[in-house]
């Protein structure tokens, strides 16, 4: 399924558009039939818009109930957060945009820029898997990022979320590429920009059978759109407990034992040889969105390329 895309110079259409796409809003215009393109791509509960408008739009957003990053491309934007002070974006910005709990205003100068919103849930269920994060509910506090490399780090994050995954309807549809998608935006969101967390918290201790418990389940639903919340709920202990736990005994994570369990799913997939697949595919229903990631991956652990397993298998069940 390709992007929504919408295409008009009526200003009423575009406020009822925008009004359905993101919150109920008011907008205006400094010209008459001024033109807004948007093309919207949507998996699971995260959204990219681009948008380019040719004209100055001023804005006033009731709260959206997600949270919205920006990224410019050209022009300005200036906006205002519930009374809060100006805000100035320009070319290069990538920025939190909004809260998703607080009203905005200001105006869209001519510009074209990307839009980004996802469930704030997904803050929390990630927040959990990091190291050094707080057991109390993770905020964002500030709108930029924290270095220049924070920064650009997440500009990459989506832009690979937006030309290699979305663009990717049979990507798209895998259940464990939108759950894996959906982690890997919040990570990097809580990487780049600035939060209540700090880095002093240590979790404390989970007992082994709390390890077995949460291996156990893993390995039981490596096949199922799991996080860090399920695992701790099925070990019966925090998500920082659970965190320490992996790293103390077993030197990881939860989620990087739960891609390894899946690496070794699609390994085993691979092996069966059957003809009416591919290496892309086997790695998306495991999720594995980026080919050459996970064909790293696969060499390191079975010391064979993802191909060369399939093949093989194949020839082996041919002969």
């Amino acid at each position: 399924m390709g992007p929504e895309v919408f295409d008009s110079r009526d200003i009423g259409q575009t406020e009822e558009f925008l009004s359905k796409a993101y919150a109920k809003m008011r907008i205006g215009s400094d010209v008459k039939n001024p033109r807004t393109q948007i093309s919207r791509q949507v998996m699971g509960s995260v959204s990219i818009d681009r948008l380019n408008l040719e004209y100055a739009m001023s804005f006033d957003v009731n709260p959206l109930g997600k949270v919205c990053l920006c990224a410019v491309e050209t022009g300005t934007i200036a906006q205002q957060v519930a009374g809060g002070p100006d805000e100035l974006f320009g070319p290069g910005d990538t920025v939190l945009f909004a809260p998703h709990d607080l009203p905005y205003t200001g105006e869209i100068r001519r510009s074209r820029y990307d839009i980004i919103m996802f469930d704030p849930a997904l803050l929390q269920q990630v927040a959990g898997t990091l190291p050094g994060r707080r057991a109390e509910p993770v905020r964002l506090v500030g709108h930029r990022p924290v270095s220049a490399a924070a920064g650009r780090h997440l500009r990459r994050t989506l832009a690979y979320l937006r030309d290699d995954v979305l663009a990717a309807p049979e990507l798209a549809a895998e259940p464990l590429v939108v759950s894996t998608a959906g982690q890997l935006l919040a990570a990097s969101v809580l990487t780049a920009l600035p939060t209540n967390a700090d880095a002093a918290a240590a979790p404390g201790s989970a007992r082994p059978e709390a390890l077995r418990r949460a291996t156990a389940f893993i390995d039981d639903h490596a096949d199922l759109p799991i996080g860090i919340d399920e695992i701790a709920t099925a070990a019966r202990v925090s998500a920082r407990a659970l965190q320490y736990a992996f790293r103390r005994h077993l030197g990881t994570t939860p989620l990087g034992y739960l891609r390894q369990a899946r690496l070794a799913r699609a390994h085993a997939e691979l092996k069966t040889g059957d003809p009416t697949t591919t290496v892309t595919a086997v790695a998306a229903r495991w999720g594995f969105f980026h080919p050459g990631r996970f064909a790293q991956l696969h060499r390191a652990a079975f010391g064979c390329s993802p191909g060369d397993t399939l093949r093989s298998a194949a020839e082996l069940h041919h002969d």
